[in-house]
């Protein structure tokens, strides 16, 4: 890297760059398929996969950016995925509520992150107790708590009433909290617990006047939105929902190829960036 400030691109992972085998999109014939490189192996199985197009548009990406993988993910099941790349300098988990330096949780941004929790929003306790007494063990998995950050549900998603979901997030609204469905599980995360505070804390840390995101949920929009520029792919929980903004590129790419198509993007874009 050079003297000039870094080209910061922050970037969701899963359904964003990386994809388990339900979420791979893969509608050409099998033998048209493109190679596929795991990334990711949870109990002796393998869980989440990249195109090797990717894998090396990934690489080249981190050789000439501050590229910082950004996940809802708490630092345990971020530590599970191995990237096609050095371990990079930073990494932001659970949600914005770990900033990870060479590895390690920076205690600074933990203190400021539990501060600002503590004093804008309802708190986990009130909100883990009220996800448990509102679920229907018909639908209901499991119930965990990430990080003593947030909550999540696993649910059979077939069985899960539309309604329910909604009236969870009017509930979350009033307390400062926010409901995101994704897949299988439904997310209860604070309002003030956010990627794009961490993606900010970075830029500043680094000095780059330039910033790109990507990312397909609704705790990705935040992120979106306070980038110079963003893209999300043609699936998940934002493209569901029309979401767009001036800054934010639609791809009309689903599943893994959308994966590709965001490298290629942040590629293009950081090349133009006068340094």
């Amino acid at each position: 890297m050079n003297s000039h400030p870094p080209v910061l691109v922050a970037s969701d992972l899963d359904r964003t760059l990386i994809y388990s085998t339900a979420a791979l999109g893969l509608r050409m014939p099998d033998a048209e398929a493109p190679r596929l490189l795991c990334v990711e192996v949870y109990e002796s199985k393998p869980l989440s996969y990249l195109t090797e197009t990717a894998a090396r548009l990934m690489a080249e990406l981190a050789a000439g950016t501050c590229f910082v993988p950004t996940t809802t993910r708490t630092r345990e099941q971020y530590h599970r995925i191995q990237l096609p790349l050095p371990t990079p300098r930073f990494a932001i988990c659970a949600n914005g509520g770990h900033l990870l330096v060479d590895g390690v949780s920076d205690p600074d941004w933990q203190a400021e992150v539990a501060t600002r929790l503590a004093d804008e929003c309802a708190s986990l306790a009130e909100v883990r107790a009220h996800l448990v007494a509102a679920a229907d063990p018909a639908w209901l998995l499991k119930e965990r708590v990430a990080e003593d950050l947030f909550a999540y549900l696993v649910v059979e998603r077939a069985l899960l009433p539309d309604e329910w979901v909604k009236e969870l997030g009017e509930w979350a609204e009033e307390r400062g909290w926010t409901v995101s469905l994704q897949g299988r599980k439904i997310y209860a995360v604070p309002k003030p617990l956010t990627k794009s505070a961490a993606m900010r804390e970075v830029a500043r840390r680094t000095g780059a006047t330039l910033t790109l995101a990507a990312g397909d949920s609704l705790l990705d929009a935040d992120l979106l939105l306070a980038a110079d520029y963003g893209w999300r792919p043609g699936h998940g929980e934002l493209a569901d929902t029309g979401w767009t903004a001036p800054q934010v590129t639609v791809l009309p790419q689903a599943g893994v190829a959308a994966g590709e198509e965001i490298l290629r993007s942040f590629i293009r874009a950081a090349g133009r960036h006068p340094v």
